[in-house]
């Protein structure tokens, strides 16, 4: 019996196309280095406090390979010193507290840094062995610091005498303690959707839910701060939203602000007055008449809001006394001057870091183009010298594809949609904003998915007369949302969510009138549990917007995260560790390659007409070329690679981390 199982399991493999994994000999050049297309400037967390010399500067994190406390200089704006957070990708969470030290909580690794005038900057470490981000923190009393984290929504104090203190989990239903404030004795926490708020006695530690300000549906407690009396929560996201105004003492929702751009308020003037961007106006907020006074000074731009707000004498002519200072995401800062109304923008010294590649596609011009990960940016490559030729300010990119004269990203987050003409100059007047008036918009956005709780475009690919999207929803939800745009007329054809129930679509493919797609069980944000047991492949006419057939070709994998045409129509995939080819008429596997027992989400794969092979890297690991008709593979670099694209030519793109390579097809 073993021996008749074993003839039948080899028999088997044979039906299916199961490989022995037999290298072929290497044909391609090698790998070229690109070196790093992209690279900007991304401030998140950020205070106004003593620098090292004792004068008052910015101080803001920016993202990077390490991430990097910069202090700037208010008066001039130069950097005047800049500091490691070693194994930190960046920070949301940067304060002062009263002994004049600087803490920062970190993400990428989540850390506690403390830096003073006479130690400099010290890892103090994971302040909870159990989370892995440090949200928010707010300044205590003397030299302690308190602390918001995720996936656990844990509460946490650190003092340099005492050391950590665990406050515990706040709430059973929340993963995330987004926001975290102090004043007199209370610790103030604010979650995710369903936002809620809480009071803790920072001695006791007791909790006391505040009661919501209005619906808190959908929404986060994404700021919270204190300021001479009365708590300040903003609700919603990255996005302007409503701020509500909590009385202390009297213990009631005392005013509501709408529009209000976050990510703080300015400490108090002497009148207890607040200055907060709202309306992309920097104002005068008073909780005692809710009088809300404008500046003049506007703050253009998707991404509106304070990376570190507060006071500094500059010295200046036109600033007499005390000045507002802050800090915008990319680097620019503001200051304006209450007694004489001056204001002013001044790009200030910090350095750009290296951003990670999350997109790559071939344009309509034929040129390269690369997008990435939170920081963003968009360049574009020659595609004969491998030489960056542009680069400009913009999104995170989920993916790129070219569609009749047009380069499409999909944007993170709200699952945004755009186009790229490169015949026109570029005018991006949510990430490059210019005071003057310019042409139209270039990328201009065409749609998004926030109403259906979408967060990342992750799949888009050409489809006849349309272009095809596939989406990953936000955290707490699941199920994507497969579109078709119409770029003729504008519009979109079609957009249905749940296509496969409970499932993201991360891939997508294109033949003869039929889309398929591949699906991933989780969704775009990695706290939210899938319901669903493994991926699917479906295929869906696009003339009839109907699912004709779903499957599952690689049992027990959680994604299916690129798929890719070969020459003779056989539609094949990637799914952790296997490649698979489907013969879309039969709806069968015919074809399987086991590359490793990895189960991972990642992979790329496409279709090379030049050599007719298939490139693809595989779970991050390596990258590689399968023959589609022998089924033998070559392992053509080893490394961290999750990004690769085919370039007409038949030279293959391919990124680790921020760097981009390239292995130049033999002509």
């Amino acid at each position: 019996m073993p021996k008749f199982a074993a003839l039948w399991k080899g028999a088997l493999a044979v039906c299916l196309g199961a490989a022995v994994l037999t290298p072929i000999p290497a044909h391609a050049a090698a790998v070229e280095d690109l070196g790093v297309p992209l690279q900007d400037v991304l401030l998140i967390g950020g205070t106004v406090a003593p620098g090292p010399d004792g004068k008052t500067v910015l101080w803001g994190a920016s993202s990077g390979a390490p991430a990097h406390l910069n202090a700037v200089d208010p008066v001039t704006g130069a950097e005047t010193a800049r500091y490691d957070l070693p194994g930190a990708g960046g920070s949301w969470a940067v304060e002062a507290t009263p002994d004049g030290s600087v803490y920062t909580g970190t993400y990428g690794s989540s850390r506690l840094f403390r830096w003073t005038a006479a130690g400099g900057m010290k890892d103090l470490g994971n302040p909870l062995a159990s989370e892995t981000f440090v949200w928010s923190l707010a300044a205590g009393d003397g030299a302690t610091v308190y602390g918001g984290t995720s996936p656990g929504g844990r509460l946490f104090g650190y003092d340099p005498a005492t050391g950590v203190r665990d406050y515990g989990r706040l709430s059973a239903s929340h993963a995330y303690v987004r926001s975290v404030a102090y004043a007199d004795g209370k610790i103030y926490a604010g979650t995710e959707a369903p936002a809620a708020i809480f009071e803790i006695d920072a001695a006791s530690g007791a909790v006391t839910q505040l009661p919501a300000p209005e619906d808190p549906t959908g929404k986060w407690a994404y700021d919270v701060n204190v300021a001479a009396g009365h708590l300040y929560v903003r609700l919603g996201g990255a996005s302007p939203g409503p701020l509500h105004v909590w009385d202390i003492a009297a213990g009631r929702w005392a005013d509501k602000l709408d529009a209000a751009h976050g990510l703080d308020v300015s400490p108090p003037d002497e009148e207890g007055r607040v200055y907060l961007i709202k309306g992309g106006e920097l104002v005068r907020y008073d909780p005692k008449t809710k009088a809300v006074t404008a500046t003049g000074l506007p703050v253009t731009g998707r991404v509106a809001n304070t990376r570190g707000i507060g006071w500094a004498e500059l010295g200046l002519p036109d600033y007499p006394g005390k000045s507002i200072v802050g800090l915008l995401w990319r680097g620019l800062m503001f200051r304006y001057n209450p007694q004489t109304g001056a204001s002013s923008f001044v790009q200030t010294g910090v350095r750009g870091e290296d951003i990670d590649v999350t997109a790559l596609s071939e344009g309509p011009d034929g040129r390269m183009y690369a997008g990435g990960f939170l920081n963003g940016g968009f360049a574009a490559l020659n595609a004969k010298t491998g030489q960056r030729e542009e680069f400009h300010t913009f999104s995170q990119s989920e993916d790129m594809t070219t569609h009749r004269g047009r380069l499409y990203v999909g944007a993170y987050p709200e699952a945004r949609v755009y186009a790229y003409d490169p015949k026109l100059p570029w005018n991006s007047t949510e990430y490059s904003p210019s005071p003057e008036p310019g042409p139209a918009p270039n990328p201009a956005r065409l749609f998004d998915f926030a109403a259906d709780k979408q967060i990342r475009p992750r799949a888009m690919v050409s489809a006849g007369d349309y272009l095809a999207v596939g989406t990953m929803p936000d955290l707490g939800h699941l199920g994507g949302v497969l579109a078709l745009w119409d770029p003729v007329k504008g519009v979109l054809k079609h957009a249905e969510r749940n296509v496969v129930t409970d499932q993201s679509i991360v891939s997508l493919a294109y033949r003869d009138g039929v889309l398929y797609g591949g699906t991933s069980i989780y969704s775009g944000q990695s706290a939210t549990e899938p319901t669903q047991p493994e991926a699917k492949l479906f295929a869906w006419s696009v003339k009839d917007d109907r699912l004709l057939w779903q499957m599952i070709p690689a049992p027990g994998k959680p994604a299916i995260p690129a798929l890719a045409f070969d020459d003779r129509g056989r539609l094949w995939g990637i799914a952790g560790g296997e490649v698979f080819g489907v013969d879309p008429g039969s709806r069968k596997v015919v074809s399987r390659v086991t590359l490793s027992t990895s189960a991972s989400a990642s992979g790329q794969l496409a279709f090379n007409r030049g050599d007719r092979r298939l490139y693809g890297t595989h779970a991050g690991k390596e990258v590689f070329a399968l023959d589609p008709r022998t089924r033998r593979h070559e392992v053509l670099r080893t490394g961290p690679a999750h990004q690769l694209a085919v370039h007409g030519s038949g030279d293959v793109y391919f990124a680790e981390g921020p760097r981009l390579f390239r292995i130049q097809q033999i002509r």
